[in-house]
This record gives C-alpha cells, sequence and structure tokens, in this order.
C-alpha cells in the first residue's frame, strides 16, 4: 500500500468525468487499498475519490466511522461504478476537500440516499446511508462526474470561505 499525492485544484484532473471500470481486477484493488491508506493519513478526512490521485476511473472510498458529524456510519464503504439511486431529504451545510484545500463552502445535499455500487469481490452491494454519510458519499460520486463542491455553490459571495 502507499500513500498517493492528492492532487489539488485547478489540477484539469479533477474536472473530467471518470471512465467505469470494466473489471476488479488486482490494480483496481490496489488502488481501493492505497486510497483508503491515503484517506487514513490525513486527520478528519472521511473520503477520496480516483481522480484526486490522477486516476480517472469510477474508484472512491468513504468511511465516516468516529467523525463527531457522523451519527450513523457503516464502516469503510467501497465505491466502484457507485450510482445513486434514490435522494430523499435536503440540507445545507459545510464542506472542505482535500483538493480545494483553502477553502470551504456552504453545500446543498440530500441527507438519505440509496447507493448501489461494485465492491473489490466484483460483488453488486446496495444500501441506505443517512446524514453525514449521505453527504460524504454524495460529495465523492461528484468527484467521479468531474464535478467539485465549487460547482454546487449557490452564491460564491456569501457561502464560500477562506479556510
Amino acid at each position: 500500500m502507499a500513500i498517493l499525492p492528492v492532487r489539488t485544484f485547478p489540477d484539469p484532473c479533477l474536472k473530467h468525468p471518470s471512465r467505469p471500470v470494466h473489471t476488479v481486477a488486482p490494480e483496481v484493488r490496489r488502488l481501493v487499498e492505497n486510497l483508503v491508506e491515503t484517506m487514513r493519513s490525513h486527520p478528519r478526512c472521511v473520503g477520496l475519490a480516483a481522480p484526486q490521485v490522477g486516476r480517472n476511473v469510477r474508484v472512491a472510498v468513504v468511511d465516516v466511522t468516529g467523525h463527531p458529524n457522523a451519527q450513523t456510519a457503516h464502516g469503510l464503504l467501497v465505491l466502484i461504478n457507485p450510482t445513486i439511486l434514490e435522494m430523499e431529504g435536503g440540507l445545507i451545510g459545510r464542506e472542505g476537500c482535500l483538493s480545494i484545500p483553502d477553502l470551504t463552502a456552504n453545500v446543498r445535499r440530500a441527507t438519505r440516499l440509496q447507493i448501489e455500487a461494485l465492491g473489490t469481490d466484483g460483488q453488486t452491494w446496495s444500501r441506505w446511508v443517512d446524514g453525514f454519510e449521505a453527504i460524504a458519499v454524495q460529495h465523492e460520486v461528484d468527484h467521479l462526474d468531474g464535478k467539485l463542491f465549487l460547482d454546487r455553490v449557490v452564491n460564491v459571495r456569501t457561502d464560500l470561505f477562506r479556510r
């Protein structure tokens, strides 16, 4: 396993939609391991997507376990080719990102969603996630779609903040 360098805005790799994974091959499983190690090497980081480390594939990891904002957590979620099937609720909350280290912003997100993805075993799984975990999943899926939280800021004048 390795801790990978995290790309920062305006790196163009952060703005391109990622390619689907066709086979959960050993290199995909290694990428997942490296994403987990890289995520865990950054305090308070709860998710990381492949584009953030320069890989243009639909792979991300999320783990909100132990984060003060998480009331529920499913542990480590490996998201290979994730799809959000349903979304419920709405909340405006402050978000940050390793790839945009100097800014945070108020962003509207669903508070409950059903996600479907492949795991490292190549099997499809589906589950409902709530609250902070749902927000983290949406943030990482956005990365896979070539979107940043900055793209979701309604009013740059009132909703964007320097760290």
